[in-house]
């Protein structure tokens, strides 16, 4: 079977990746900066991949190296600019000179955002739509991307690359801090009313922790994928207002409308739904959730 090092093992979609691929049968190398596993997950090893002296220490003789370390954020990258580069682009450039000076066949697989694209009203995103980066941490997965398929050119290093949009759901607890889903939650168990800019119009593809694992864990191994980009997306295209209404409704609060922040203004790229078919296409994959029921059995 595959062996996986897991880079980025403590962090959301790192712990499920974690999980679900030894539910695969891949021998799993977890890693990240803190001490421990959080999921007390066997071989667990620190490790900070802005020190190029501590990733020249890993045994890069696998199969998939899963580069899911790295800094998310929008605002607050402007603020933290050089940590942004050093943990999001020297993180990723000192795993692809690692694995250029050990050889081996180990293909990187990495994780983008729906933040790299230029919004498209009403209308789903394919790989080839016009990108437009407005914060430092998008422009920071542009770059990754770039610095991937240079390497890849120049240096036969093979990469896979998933783009995704708003990630949901937890295997492992009831804690839903990341993201989009998990403000609306964290204020509607609070028993808050949720609060949405402008009139919650902006829309969105929400996919399921579990199945942003499957396919990727499912495609990673198609001669299909190699040096390829594909959206992550799913049957859930929503504007934020219809979620964060059904979120509201089952724990009975209510969902206020702000006018939008000058800084949150700036930044919102509209509607950003995927068009998944390219990934489809290769695997036929059918979807374990749908956010409705999802919700409705919190």
């Amino acid at each position: 079977m595959a062996t996986s090092i897991i880079l980025g093992a403590n962090g959301y979609i790192g712990r499920h990746l974690t999980h679900f691929l030894a539910q695969a049968g891949h021998t799993i190398i977890p890693a990240d900066v803190q001490e421990t596993s959080v999921d007390g997950v066997e071989h667990y090893q620190k490790l900070d991949i802005t020190d190029i002296e501590n990733v020249n220490k890993l045994n890069f003789n696998v199969d998939y190296i899963f580069v899911f370390a790295g800094l998310t954020g929008t605002k607050v990258g402007f603020d933290q600019y050089q940590k942004y580069l050093k943990v999001n682009e020297v993180g990723l450039l000192n795993v692809l000179e690692h694995r250029k000076t050990t050889g081996g066949h180990a293909k990187i697989i990495f994780p983008s955002t729906r933040l790299v694209y230029k919004g498209n009203k009403d209308q789903l995103s394919k790989e080839t739509f016009e990108k437009e980066a407005k914060t430092i941490y998008a422009q920071n997965k542009l770059a990754c991307e770039g610095y991937l398929s240079m390497y890849a050119n120049f240096f036969d290093i093979d990469y896979t690359t998933y783009r995704i949009c708003v990630p949901y759901g937890n295997v492992f607890d009831q804690n839903y801090s990341y993201g989009t889903i998990g403000f609306f939650l964290n204020r509607a168990m609070k028993g808050e009313n949720i609060t949405l800019y402008g009139e919650g119009e902006p829309k969105r593809t929400f996919t399921h922790v579990e199945d942003i694992c499957q396919l990727i864990i499912n495609s990673i191994n198609l001669p299909e994928t190699k040096n390829e980009t594909f959206n992550i997306g799913s049957d859930d295209n929503r504007d934020l207002l219809s979620v964060a209404e059904q979120i509201a409704r089952k724990y009975e609060v209510g969902v206020d409308f702000v006018d939008w922040p000058d800084a949150a203004r700036r930044l919102e790229s509209g509607d950003t739904m995927f068009d998944g078919s390219k990934l489809q296409n290769l695997l036929n994959y059918k979807y374990k959730h749908h956010i409705n029921d999802w919700i409705n059995h919190l």
